[in-house]
């Protein structure tokens, strides 16, 4: 492990224990000096014995933020993992302080003290990650601290891999070398062991007998190990095991959304589609007058698209094209440059100027949002295809509808529109397999840069 994570990751417990500090200062200060005039203090807490209390509460709450897996240093920091973890981590040490009040059986006079050091406290903790993130990245972006790696493969996918970490050091990788064969990994090996620390196998089409032998290899150097899985790579990920007669069996499920997980992703979508339209109303209307003023048309159109487990509906969109955009489809089809059954052409004849600028921006999707009310969709899935084109999914492909389609995606975050379709599948299917709330959260938050910068949108 690099030395400067080391460092950032040793440097973590002591920033986060002073901001907790911090985060108790301020609520204080805020209640007993600021809003005095707003609302009167009936029971003033001596600030000796409150600065006392809070020292020993931030401990607790370290302890709380270590079980919650704020200080692994097994995996990479992503703040908007850091992020819900710190919320989650920040409720309970509150719950926990809100139980010792009421079994002291002691009337505790200040509930904004309770609530805002409840806020405060994400919200502090949260900016002294921001910092020490910020910190990293300065080091990383200037060639400091990153780690050794080892891209294994001839394919496409290996160069891929090697030239996204190249060119975004900020992931903390330093590519060696990029070996295609087991005797050229040998031969790299022998001239750069002393600087290599992880491996990673960019082949998803290795056999197994060559998979064992970079296993081996890594075991046998004590390096770090990883693979780009294929489209079946994941297969495993979801199993359940019962015992039948005293005989194991092993249940592989279609997606970890089952049960108690698609009850908490339907909540969910409800509550932020509903939050969100209601926001959005004057957008809508906004973008409803633009429409109608640049081309003729209604503002949105109905398109017929597959959802999950086959089943059809109607996708709602804001109107980016002329009358009769479908029909003349059929004429454009020797101009598709997207693989796979999916179209898609530069500068296409049938966008209006408006629908040019609703695409770039993303702002025709919004209306989606009335089909993840409705519950045909969710925020975050698999994109949404043309019953044309799911007539040409291969069997592996059946299973990006065994979930409803999203407004955004893993694919949509990681390359957009300049994916090829079996590099978008494989997303979408990794995400099926490894679906959690906390991966949800972090696709929508990555969504709003991806969507910002206007970069690769489909």
């Amino acid at each position: 492990m690099q030395r400067l994570k080391l460092i950032i990751s040793s440097l973590l417990i002591p920033i986060d224990y002073m901001m907790l500090v911090l985060a108790g200062i301020f609520v204080y200060y805020l209640r007993f000096s600021t809003l005095v005039e707003l609302r009167p203090v009936i029971y003033e807490i001596p600030f000796t014995q409150y600065f006392y209390h809070i020292l020993l509460i931030a401990l607790v709450w370290l302890v709380i933020f270590a079980l919650s897996g704020l200080y692994r240093l097994s995996q990479r920091r992503h703040f908007s993992y850091e992020f819900l973890n710190i919320f989650f981590a920040s409720s309970v040490g509150m719950m926990l302080i809100i139980l010792v009040i009421f079994f002291q059986r002691e009337l505790f006079s200040s509930r904004f003290i309770i609530l805002a050091g409840w806020g405060m406290s994400i919200i502090f903790v949260s900016l002294g990650r921001i910092a020490t993130h910020f910190i990293e990245l300065y080091f990383y972006n200037r060639g400091k601290g990153l780690e050794p790696v080892l891209v294994f493969g001839a394919g496409t996918i290996a160069q891929k891999i090697a030239s996204h970490l190249q060119n975004t050091p900020g992931l903390g990788y330093k590519v060696l070398a990029r070996p295609k064969t087991i005797d050229e990994l040998t031969r790299v090996w022998s001239s750069k062991a002393h600087l290599v620390e992880s491996f990673i196998s960019g082949d998803p089409h290795l056999s197994r007998l060559q998979t064992m032998q970079l296993i081996d290899f890594c075991n046998d150097h004590h390096i770090v190990f990883r693979y780009a899985a294929d489209i079946f790579g994941s297969l495993t990920t979801n199993v359940r095991t019962q015992t039948l007669a005293g005989i194991p069996i092993v249940t592989i499920l279609k997606t970890a959304l089952e049960g108690w997980g698609r009850i908490v992703k339907r909540l969910a979508d409800v509550i932020v589609s509903f939050v969100a339209l209601v926001i959005l109303l004057p957008v809508f209307f906004i973008i409803g007058v633009i429409i109608r003023i640049d081309s003729e048309g209604s503002i949105f159109v109905k398109l017929e698209r597959v959802g999950a487990r086959g089943k059809k509906f109607m996708l709602y969109k804001f109107r980016s094209m002329i009358k009769g955009a479908h029909e003349m489809k059929r004429d454009l089809l020797e101009r598709n440059e997207r693989d796979g059954p999916l179209f898609k052409i530069e500068n296409d004849p049938r966008i209006t100027r408006v629908g040019k600028y609703l695409r770039k921006s993303s702002l025709d999707e919004l209306a989606q949002l009335f089909n993840v009310l409705k519950g045909e969709m969710s925020l975050v899935g698999p994109r949404p295809h043309e019953p044309q084109e799911v007539a040409k999914y291969q069997r592996a492909h059946r299973q990006l509808l065994s979930i409803k389609p999203g407004i955004t995606g893993l694919a949509q975050i990681s390359g957009r529109s300049k994916l090829s379709f079996e590099e978008e599948a494989r997303l979408d299917i990794y995400y099926i397999e490894n679906w959690s709330p906390l991966l949800d959260f972090q696709i929508l938050l990555k969504t709003i840069p991806a969507v910002l910068s206007g970069k690769n949108v489909s």
